[in-house]
């Protein structure tokens, strides 16, 4: 079977670290004997420069029709009319594929433990999942509304967006330690008193799942305190966007971070958390840690070739024990240094 696959570099950093990880790509697909169609498009920043439009219809298109989209990251000072930031395209690629559901492991291992910014005795065994909502609350609330002497932004959920995102998370638990937290703000927000309602009511077709709830700034510090007492996470789109940027941290640095964003049927999409780091753009700096772990990401759940992902994994794991890391985690290397050193160890 052929499966494929639409690549969006997008902008600063994401072109560098795409188009390493697309070549270790290639080369899993010949050493594990699999295959796949590739097409690259413009998105965000320099699909505004080439057409107008962080999202342009055939970047869309392809990506509507694709098994899995690859996403380097997007933005940069550059754009800044707030009418046609890159920003603005991956709210709506998200809404056009229906993506409502982002996954994003925080993971320590005793290869890593030593570079968290926590005290290791903190750290170790830390494993948990953030499964944010990603297509409903205050991003696309209406009304919607901002001039130079007030601002309003609408934070809505229904009761059908809450259960549909608080499966997954279930689902997930399931498959893991069986223990789900939901974060809300229900002390004060509408929004969160029928969040934490739906959650309570899903929560009886999964009675193997123990639940607790915890408010949003609760859960920022027990995440600092405690990280590893979660298992999964399943929040809203505005918490889980905070939440998951506190955690990526977590392990030592944003670069270590993948994600990915499921629909109910369709086309996934993958991408390291970080940004588009601007500052460092261009010049080799790189951590593409984050970005071929969401390759590893894409291949077991889009591939279905867990074999070549835990293969991957094992090989950046590995580098980051010894010490051949980029300086954001205290090595010496470069990213074309990092690629080489992967492509050696395939």
């Amino acid at each position: 079977m052929s499966y494929k696959i639409i690549a969006l570099p997008g902008d600063g950093i994401g072109p560098e670290i795409m188009s390493g990880s697309l070549e270790i790509l290639s080369q899993l697909s010949q050493q594990f004997n699999f295959s796949y169609e590739l097409e690259s498009h413009d998105f965000g920043g320099i699909a505004i420069d080439n057409h107008g439009t962080p999202l342009p219809d055939n970047t869309l298109s392809a990506c509507q029709q694709a098994d899995a989209v690859l996403l380097g990251a997007v933005g940069g000072p550059k754009w800044t009319d707030p009418a046609n930031r890159p920003e603005q395209g991956l709210l709506g690629i998200r809404k056009a594929l229906g993506l409502f559901a982002n996954i994003r492991p925080t993971t320590v291992t005793s290869e890593t433990s030593h570079l968290s910014p926590l005290k290791e005795s903190k750290v170790a065994g830390t494993d948990f999942v953030i499964v944010r909502e990603l297509t409903g609350g205050i991003y696309f609330g209406e009304p919607k509304h901002w001039d130079n002497n007030q601002a309003v932004d609408s934070l809505t959920y229904t009761k059908a967006e809450i259960e549909r995102i608080a499966r997954v998370g279930f689902e997930l638990a399931q498959k893991r330690n069986k223990k789900l937290t939901s974060v809300d703000k229900e002390n004060v927000l509408s929004s969160s008193k029928l969040w934490r309602q739906v959650v309570n009511k899903v929560a009886a077709d999964y009675p193997d799942v123990e639940v607790n709830h915890l408010l949003v700034d609760a859960c920022a510090m027990h995440l600092i305190v405690n990280p590893s007492q979660f298992d999964v996470i399943v929040t809203e789109n505005l918490f889980g966007d905070i939440l998951s940027d506190e955690a990526s941290v977590i392990p030592g640095s944003l670069g270590l971070s993948p994600s990915a964003s499921f629909s109910e049927q369709g086309t996934r999409l993958y991408e390291p958390i970080h940004g588009s780091a601007p500052d460092i753009a261009g010049q080799d700096k790189a951590n593409p840690f984050g970005m071929l772990l969401s390759v590893a990401m894409c291949l077991r759940e889009s591939l279905n070739q867990d074999d070549a992902a835990t293969h991957l994994e094992n090989i950046i794991y590995t580098l980051i024990k010894t010490g051949k890391t980029t300086t954001d985690l205290g090595g010496q290397y470069t990213t074309s240094d990092i690629f080489n050193f992967v492509k050696e160890n395939l």
